[in-house]
């Protein structure tokens, strides 16, 4: 099979993709889970839900009590150990939802070994993790407040901290009939995480049919977005998000970077299947200008170097510098509004 095949037929997979993400939205995932009216209003307007990509919704219908209950845990470091470790300390939301650092810091200086995903928008994505370990945001919780690297607590630690303080009790005995529970703590954060929406980007603006949101070049550059390929796994709501994929499929990526490392393995970790080793989530496009480094492993510092590597390893193709200037373009137009939530 020619590399030219071989990209079609990434196409032509990227095209089931988007079918099967949108059937999972509609068997119960948490990309369309409660979904305001207003929303729904903005969806039909780009079309059905077999499109490539769909505009965020501008608001979602989330129970304000559990979001800014979830928003105090989110910035409390109460959640770590030694009290100096919280949500925020890795998924700043002045930095776009991460950290801009390689790998984030945990307890006592400890180094994490894969790079920190955003967590706007988060509630679109399929699963949780590069890796997809965990179903839903609620599952994800566990994780870093768990792993000695992170937080280094644990959930007996967590629920004694917060019943000893009088307002947590007060706000989980007057918005959950079992009071504090670790099911409950999750049960906010996550709420709180889903509210971490980046709305009326100038591209979801164009979605929407204002042609004038976007440049010239950024229409251009998402024109090349599309023939090149790079919609066959960046697509949906989160243009990404919704499908795992193989680092490496047209070249060996690790090979060339050197240095293999556990992280490196990604899905093969999880399920230990030969044909899920280097595969990882499709990380989702939105606010990605906000972001840097990119990758799991953090290695592109900049957009042209991460449009590069998948050109390349990806796509087994080179770009021209004068379509690489407008693809970058087109991917500064993701930049949505800061989340409502993250001012309250």
């Amino acid at each position: 099979m020619t590399s030219e095949m071989r990209v079609r037929l990434l196409v032509l997979l990227g095209v089931i993709g988007v079918v099967l993400a949108a059937s999972w939205g509609r068997s119960g995932q948490e990309t369309t889970e409660a979904v305001s009216d207003s929303a729904a209003t903005d969806q039909s307007a780009v079309g059905s839900s077999f499109d490539y990509v769909q505009p965020i919704p501008q608001s979602l219908a989330l129970d304000a009590g559990k979001v800014a209950l979830g928003r105090k845990l989110f910035f409390d470091a109460i959640l770590s150990a030694d009290n100096t470790i919280a949500c925020s300390s890795c998924h700043s939301l002045s930095k776009g939802g991460a950290d801009s650092r390689v790998h984030s810091i945990g307890i006592n200086g400890a180094e994490g070994s894969i790079n920190t995903p955003t967590v706007f928008n988060s509630g679109f994505n399929f699963v949780q993790f590069w890796d997809g370990r965990a179903a839903t945001l609620e599952d994800q919780v566990d994780g870093p407040l768990n792993h000695p690297k992170e937080m280094g607590s644990n959930w007996k630690q967590v629920t004694d901290k917060l019943r000893a303080n009088v307002d947590y009790r007060a706000d989980f005995a007057r918005l959950y009939h079992n009071k504090l529970t670790p099911e409950n703590v999750k049960d906010a954060i996550a709420t709180f995480e889903r509210s971490l929406i980046t709305p009326n980007a100038p591209f979801d603006k164009f979605l929407r049919g204002n042609s004038a949101a976007i440049t010239a070049r950024a229409r251009h550059g998402y024109e090349l977005f599309k023939s090149y390929g790079c919609i066959s796994c960046h697509q949906g709501v989160n243009l990404g998000g919704n499908m795992y994929q193989k680092m490496g499929i047209m070249g060996d990526y690790f090979q060339a970077r050197g240095h293999l490392a556990e992280s490196d393995l990604g899905r093969y970790n999880v399920t230990h299947q030969e044909d899920d080793r280097y595969a990882f989530k499709v990380p989702g496009l939105r606010n990605v200008a906000l972001t840097p480094p990119y990758f799991h492993d953090g290695s592109a510092s900049t957009l042209p170097d991460a449009v590069r590597v998948m050109a390349q390893y990806q796509l087994g193709r080179s770009v021209p510098e004068a379509d690489m200037s407008d693809m970058v373009e087109f991917l500064y137009s993701l930049t949505g509004e800061s989340p409502k939530a993250a001012h309250d």
